[in-house]
């Protein structure tokens, strides 16, 4: 089985979506078509790119495994439609892989990205290449999954900044 990690920012600018939708898109179709059934998918569902990601590897026949940093993480979804939508997509997983914190702390997001990328065979990254806002954000991960050799595809557009 192959996998595919996902890590990458919550806000996405409006003129970037279909471009970020796309790429997600041509990388989860040409690893299905590689691998048919046999593709797992790895998100922690936040809002933007990790559901989107989810949307499109559930489309395209993935398995899905969801790894929760902590054990409030869906306090953290302030919007009832988001945390709706997270609840849909985890109803969808296949698998789910709980980290042992009790908080969503920037340590335990930190926990869930590592976890991604260790189990990744491949990690796609929707990312403004600038440094992370605090720890576990894309940037960590990102570094992170490099330190391991783990191949990262950059999806974003040079210029465009991210709110």
């Amino acid at each position: 089985m192959r996998r595919i990690g996902v890590t990458g920012h919550r806000d996405i600018p409006d003129e970037l979506h279909a471009h970020v939708r796309a790429a997600i898109h041509a990388v989860v179709r040409a690893a299905t078509r590689d691998h048919g059934e046999g593709l797992e998918a790895l998100s922690s569902l936040a809002v933007g790119a990790d559901q989107l990601f989810a949307d499109i590897a559930l489309a395209c026949g993935a398995e899905l495994t969801v790894v929760i940093p902590a054990g409030d993480y869906e306090d953290g979804f302030a919007d009832p439609d988001e945390l709706a939508r997270y609840q849909a997509y985890r109803k969808r997983a296949t698998r789910e892989v709980r980290m042992d914190y009790a908080h969503a702390t920037d340590e335990a997001y930190y926990a869930a990205g590592t976890y991604i990328a260790d189990h990744c065979d491949r990690l796609l990254a929707v990312w403004d290449g600038r440094p992370a806002r605090g720890l576990g954000g894309t940037g960590d991960i990102v570094h992170y999954a490099r330190g391991l050799g783990k191949p990262v595809t950059v999806i974003w557009r040079t210029g465009v900044e991210r709110p």
